[in-house]
């Protein structure tokens, strides 16, 4: 009996423990969601779809309330753009939001490539059948053997060979008989040397290197084969003969290539062509052997690759022992050291093809979204030329959860191009709806969009009292003296001009169009050109007054006609 009473104390106990727990976070919670204003419900399935009450969801759902953010503050901070969210620190924990500053720092990076050995083509030799033979005899140099200098490779015979060698041979007894006797008259001398030279010839064309032919010099004897003799040093590449094979003239019978000095290639993306300049040091190892050697990059000017859509250049290497062999691939560092420049890490960078977005943090939690403009890209840094200023602090890690509740956010207030601020009432608004219907005004080279038409209205009645020319982006510090330029070039189109002038009239009024169309131009532009327009103003004058006098039939303002005179260029002043 005791028992069972007890196990019935324990669960009262834990029934009523439960139910003040139970009522004690319902009325915490009730207070707490009391305590947040709702602004507005949206549809849970379609962000975009929003009301000022509760209900059911056009998905059947129940409308899903937004609270602001704060205990009955603004979702978004007031020095904050469109499209930016709070993050509370607990929730930036959660989702491991990191944060860097922009810096303007000078830049060095260490691009690794993968290169491919060559041979020099200035050390590559292709060795050709000089004449249609046959090949009597091949030494033991096979394909990847060393050879040195005129080290014999092949030997063969060819018609007419033997008689060729008689007449060299006899071509230098005869010099040397007439170098003994001391009265050879000029004819002589040059019948001789034309002897010699054409004997020397008709070897050379049969094939016969130069050192066999100076050992037929030497011994004076006629050999029996002619021999192709290596014409330097270096490794066999290819042997293209056997002994008794027939070969044409021309076909090739041996490569050899020079190891000394040899090319490494190596293939870059387009953007990181211009770090590629002439004469530069290059590290280039061979991992397998764990061997490092010195190059630099040629002055040949890179190749591009359209099938891999790459840019090839080349390195050369000194390869003392020749450990580096062709079609060997090493791994290739090219520095690079680029001077001080706005830099940001590529990770805070959301790049969707048509615009790149980073987050920037500003202050208690509120992160903006901010357009910017890239440079050069080099490893995880870019450059930054615009949108952004040294120091500000930007969104590195967690920036994608964050750029969902932001275009969450943007939907729901119906926003889904370019988020801009209306100068009158403050909403954000989308660029290209607010451009299509409309509700756009131009002042001081700068369009501003507006969420209605009685913001427009305003606008347009008094600019500058909505306009801070501290925040247009697009006025220089000399805007002022620009536009003073300006309405000083607009006062010299006055009427007189055109009736003094009589029949140029019609002229001068092209001209000013025209140059009212250069000062609008001239307004859209952020610099201090302005001062031009007055110099121009006064070149169309003098051209519609030469044009004028010049005319048949034209009255000066006495009324009398005008002679024909030549154009006088203007001359200095004080002459």
């Amino acid at each position: 009996m005791k028992k069972t009473l007890q196990v019935i104390t324990a669960i009262l106990l834990i029934s009523v423990s439960f139910a003040a727990g139970y009522l004690f976070n319902r009325s915490s919670s009730g207070k707490s969601g009391a305590d947040r204003k709702i602004l507005y419900y949206v549809d849970p399935m379609n962000p975009g779809f929003k009301s000022d009450k509760p209900g059911i969801a056009p998905c059947g759902m129940p409308m899903e309330p937004v609270y602001a953010e704060g205990s009955g503050g603004s979702p978004e901070s007031p020095a904050a753009g469109g499209g930016a969210v709070r993050i509370t620190p607990a929730r930036q924990q959660e989702i491991g939001v990191r944060v860097a500053q922009v810096e303007k720092k000078a830049t060095t990076h260490t691009i690794r490539l993968v290169g491919r050995v060559t041979p020099d083509e200035a050390r590559t030799y292709r060795i050709t059948a000089a004449t249609d033979t046959w090949v009597r005899k091949v030494f033991p140099p096979t394909t990847g053997s060393l050879v040195r200098k005129d080290d014999p490779l092949m030997a063969y015979f060819t018609t007419g060979f033997l008689s060729a060698a008689n007449a060299y041979l006899f071509a230098l007894d005869t010099q040397d008989r007439h170098m003994q006797t001391a009265d050879v008259s000029q004819p002589q001398a040059q019948n001789i040397d034309f002897q010699m030279r054409q004997a020397l010839g008709n070897l050379i064309n049969m094939g016969v290197s130069e050192s066999q032919v100076r050992e037929m010099a030497k011994t004076r004897k006629a050999p029996q084969f002619i021999e192709v003799r290596s014409p330097s040093d270096g490794f066999i590449l290819v042997r293209g003969v056997t002994p008794g094979q027939f070969v044409t003239a021309g076909t090739e019978i041996f490569r050899l290539a020079n190891l000394d000095k040899v090319w490494i290639l190596a293939e870059i993306f387009e953007n990181e062509g211009q770090f590629i300049k002439p004469g530069t040091r290059v590290k280039v190892t061979h991992p397998q052997m764990n061997k490092t050697f010195d190059a630099k990059v040629s002055n040949i000017l890179p190749q591009f690759d359209p099938q891999t859509r790459t840019l090839k250049f080349r390195l050369e290497a000194d390869n003392s022992g020749y450990i580096l062999r062709p079609d060997m691939f090493v791994d290739v560092e090219l520095p690079v050291n680029l001077p001080a420049a706005m830099t940001a890490p590529t990770d805070a960078i959301i790049d969707t093809g048509t615009r790149k977005t980073v987050y920037v943090d500003r202050g208690d939690g509120y992160f903006e979204p901010r357009r910017v403009e890239i440079g050069w890209r080099l490893g995880k840094v870019a450059e930054i030329t615009g949108g952004l200023m040294p120091g500000e602090k930007i969104v590195v890690s967690g920036n994608f959860l964050i750029d969902s509740e932001s275009r969450m956010r943007a939907a729901a207030q119906g926003i889904f191009g370019s988020p801009t601020k209306d100068p009158v009432c403050g909403m954000f608004v989308d660029e290209d709806k607010t451009a299509a219907a409309g509700m756009t005004s131009t002042y001081q080279g700068r369009t501003y969009f507006f969420c209605k038409e009685e913001c427009k209205t305003d606008f347009d009645k008094n600019p500058k009292k909505y306009v801070d020319t501290k925040l247009i982006p697009h006025v220089s510090a000399s805007h002022e003296d620009h536009n003073k330029a300006i309405s000083r070039a607009s006062k010299e189109k006055s009427p007189k001009s055109a009736k003094t002038h009589g029949g140029s009239g019609t002229q001068m009024q092209n001209a000013d169009k025209s140059l009212d169309k250069r000062q609008e131009e001239a307004r859209d532009r952020d610099f201090p050109g302005a001062q031009y327009l007055e110099q121009d103003r006064k070149y169309y004058k003098m051209d519609e007054m030469k044009d004028t006098e010049s005319a048949p039939g034209s009255r000066t303002e006495s009324g009398t006609n005008a002679e024909t005179k030549p154009a006088v260029a203007p001359q200095p002043a004080g002459k």
